[in-house]
């Protein structure tokens, strides 16, 4: 049984992580400001005996007591619409946020745990993307916020590695989606998934041909926490699955789990959204024995019935459901 910090606890993520964490066993502390989540996601947490919550910002202080085994650094706003929304937060939490982590797992003797992520390769010219790519990130550009803010927060936690301060591993993650994506969030399965469960068109941005590798929840916990064990694997690692679908594949995907004729609308794409996403896994396989187990189809059918209630909740009717 290890104790684990888990900041970024409350989000879409970082609760399926502190669940599967509980799951085998481990003591777990989650940290969360709420900045963009609301808590109901670890409301089934909390009489566990083994998990407790601190509400506070990595930013301004890590408020925790005692031992630590891994410190695991989830916590950012993930999407663009969040992080174009909180642009100084982000670039806050994968800084300040990160050298807080790091100081207290120097000080405790605890592995670090990097949650990086897939956008620092940018709009990538090789492809697939092994770790060893070094990316193609506009530093000035909108979505700069969230890709300089990891690629720093990688800068920094390999400067404490390679001088002895802390263990470190660095995982790099790709698109991944599941139950507990928030309706609103501005992430392509939740948007397609409310709006086919609504019987609102799918909103296609750009051609629609360009492509993205979709993880299912489940699995990339179980990467995360294979990383979190392995003391003395730094990493980079990337973490995703390897099968690539075009968002025009991933709407008809979606609109056939969820039974939704409500068709498609193109509006124009984003500033510097990458054309193609795809990981090469040959590392996480190799180092961690880990690779993604949910087909893309199962995962959307399991994620819109977790959407279905959700929607049901708030009132707004599953299209499959209405008179």
């Amino acid at each position: 049984m290890a104790r684990i910090l888990v900041t970024g606890g409350a989000g879409f993520l970082g609760s399926h992580f502190c669940e599967h964490l509980l799951a085998r066993g481990d003591e777990v502390v989650a940290l969360d400001n709420f900045a963009t989540s609301d808590g109901s996601n670890i409301e089934a947490l909390r009489d566990n005996s083994r998990f407790t919550f601190v509400e506070a910002d990595v930013v301004e202080e890590l408020p925790v007591r005692g031992p630590l085994d891994v410190v695991a650094h989830l916590a950012s706003p993930a999407s663009p619409p969040e992080y174009l929304k909180l642009p100084l937060e982000t670039l806050r939490v994968g800084s300040t946020g990160t050298e807080r982590c790091l100081e207290l797992c120097r000080r405790a003797g605890a592995r670090f745990l990097l949650a990086s992520t897939s956008e620092v390769y940018g709009d990538p010219q090789v492809h697939p993307q092994a770790e060893a790519y070094w990316g193609n990130v506009n530093p000035i550009g909108v979505r700069s916020v969230y890709d300089e803010a990891k690629r720093y927060a990688e800068a920094l936690t390999m400067a404490y590695s390679r001088i002895g301060l802390v263990d470190v591993g660095i995982v790099r993650i790709f698109n991944t989606y599941g139950p507990r994506l928030r309706p609103g969030d501005g992430r392509v399965v939740s948007n397609f998934l409310v709006q086919a469960l609504t019987g609102e068109p799918l909103t296609i941005y750009g051609t629609g041909l360009q492509t993205r590798s979709f993880c299912f929840v489940d699995d990339l916990v179980r990467g995360l926490c294979a990383m979190a064990d392995v003391r003395g694997v730094t990493g980079p690692v990337n973490l995703g699955n390897p099968i690539e679908v075009t968002i025009e594949d991933l709407a008809g995907r979606v609109q056939r789990v969820t039974g939704s004729t409500s068709g498609v609308v193109r509006l124009p794409g984003p500033t510097d959204d990458p054309a193609r996403r795809r990981p090469d896994i040959t590392m996480a396989r190799r180092l961690l024995e880990w690779e993604p187990l949910v087909d893309l189809d199962d995962g959307l059918r399991r994620s819109a019935e977790w959407f279905a209630g959700q929607l049901g909740r708030s009132g707004l009717v599953p299209m499959r459901e209405k008179p």
